[in-house]
């Protein structure tokens, strides 16, 4: 679910690049953490497409983030410092390297996380208490 945090990131990278393409994850790839995606991916799409941070927006598909470089050429990923020195990301950073590339990580915004998001939209979902719109 899209947070203040993911808006931070989209500033902070454009603020350090002339072009920023983001990548926008399809319903079908949510659903491999076990979770289903709240807001359709199309919905998502448009959301993006309309921050104005944001030159471009594509599928990301799958988690192959060397795919998408040959797709895109790009020369910088930007991702949330959260990632930083996992087993996963530390292969990601020697592999960019190889072709040129630079991760930036940016510092993780606290307080709010889509997990987070989730677990209280679930403790409205599951309570007796009406929702209702005015």
């Amino acid at each position: 679910m899209f947070h203040i945090g993911h808006l931070n990131l989209l500033k902070r990278a454009k603020e350090q690049c002339d072009y920023l393409i983001v990548g926008v994850t399809t319903d079908e790839l949510v659903s491999y953490k076990n979770k289903k995606a709240i807001i359709s991916h199309s919905e998502r799409m448009t959301i993006v497409e309309s921050i104005k941070y944001v030159d471009k927006v594509v599928p990301q598909k799958n988690m192959n983030k060397m795919e998408a470089w040959e797709k895109y050429k790009f020369d910088v990923m930007f991702v949330g410092s959260d990632w930083k020195g996992t087993d996963k990301w530390n292969e990601l950073e020697y592999q960019f390297s190889a072709v040129g590339v630079d991760i930036v990580y940016f510092p993780y915004t606290q307080g709010t996380s889509s997990t987070k998001l989730r677990e209280v939209l679930n403790k409205i979902m599951n309570s007796d208490v009406a929702v209702t719109k005015e």
